[in-house]
């Protein structure tokens, strides 16, 4: 009995916590690793741009709420999610048509675009900020549980009892879905291919006939619903906060970098382990080594490594030490 205490307690507070805030990473990973692979620089406006399409999907939501509109069980951002991607799209597209745009044609160098979308990001950041305020903002409805802790412990006799947030089951199912279809869309489709034909060699894809402008309309239509989706998952799990989506920027670049930049795949895998190793580290062992270990042994203290106040710094140090010994990534992305 101890022994599946101590596995519904692990899965309760550490599995399932961070199988969905990877996938809320990986979803934004994949955009970073996107905008690098296709657009050839790294978006420092990607927290912001996540926080802009979380904002309009929370104003729709709080509309539809005040009408009288939801989807009962399921939270009502479901439904106002389409009117933040078609939002986020035209920022992007008005973003890239009006500042991108001509550094690309200028040929300017990557670091002179990173440059530029920090300037971007502290745009967006000011306009989110004044349109709906600083501070945390809870938009989520519905049921809140699939399986609340009580009703687990009322049916298996465990001590521990196991809770599954409505949140985390449906950023699970969408964040498949995503993925999904973003790797038909690559592999499949006419348009997709383009995108990877302009990845691999500019030059060789213009010569071909494909059209630049529409590659760039797409790679940025399609972060602009990355960036959203994972912004209202992440939003749905925890709260929504402008300040905490321009901190998210840490650990999504790291899950991008560490997978390999370039790389979908290594996009989703990077987020996994930034996820694993930030609960991990910041969650407090001493239950779970409760009740494994003999009562004799029983640790006095938290066994916890770092406060949860820490748990960017997890990041932090992971991309620290991919950069120096593995800067290509997992999965072999391309060299930062």
């Amino acid at each position: 009995m101890d022994i599946l205490n101590a596995i519904v307690a692990l899965s309760n507070f550490v599995l399932i916590p961070a199988i969905a805030y990877g996938s809320q990473l990986a979803i934004g990973a994949l955009g970073v690793t996107l905008i690098y692979d296709i657009l050839r620089f790294s978006n420092f406006a990607h927290g912001d741009t996540m926080a802009f399409g979380t904002m309009v999907t929370i104003l729709f939501t709080w509309l539809f709420q005040s009408m009288g509109i939801t989807l009962g069980p399921l939270p009502t951002a479901l439904l106002a999610l389409p009117l933040g991607i078609a939002a986020t799209g035209l920022l992007v597209l008005g973003t890239d048509r009006m500042v991108y745009r001509f550094y690309r044609r200028q040929k300017a160098a990557p670091v002179v675009f990173v440059i530029v979308s920090i300037g971007v990001m502290f745009i967006m950041n000011g306009l989110v900020r004044f349109i709906i305020g600083p501070g945390d903002q809870r938009f989520a409805d519905g049921a809140r549980f699939i399986i609340s802790a009580r009703d687990f412990k009322a049916w298996s006799g465990l001590n521990e009892g196991l809770a599954l947030k409505t949140s985390q089951a449906i950023t699970v199912v969408v964040a498949v879905m995503v993925v999904a279809a973003l790797f038909w869309f690559l592999n499949r489709t006419r348009t997709g291919k383009s995108m990877r034909a302009y990845s691999d060699n500019e030059d060789l894809a213009l010569l071909s006939g494909i059209n630049p402008e529409r590659v760039v309309l797409v790679t940025w239509l399609i972060v602009a619903a990355l960036a959203t989706v994972a912004g209202v998952l992440y939003g749905l799990d925890k709260s929504f906060k402008p300040f905490t989506y321009f901190q998210l920027l840490l650990p999504i670049f790291a899950s991008a970098i560490v997978g390999g930049l370039g790389s979908p795949l290594g996009a989703i895998a990077g987020g996994f382990v930034i996820a694993f190793s930030e609960v991990l580290v910041t969650y407090p062992l001493k239950k779970i080594l409760g009740y494994l270990l003999p009562e004799s042994l029983e640790p006095n203290g938290l066994v916890q490594l770092l406060s949860t106040d820490y748990k960017f710094a997890v990041s932090f140090v992971i991309l620290v030490i991919v950069l120096l010994f593995r800067p290509t990534g997992l999965f072999r992305g391309k060299s930062v």
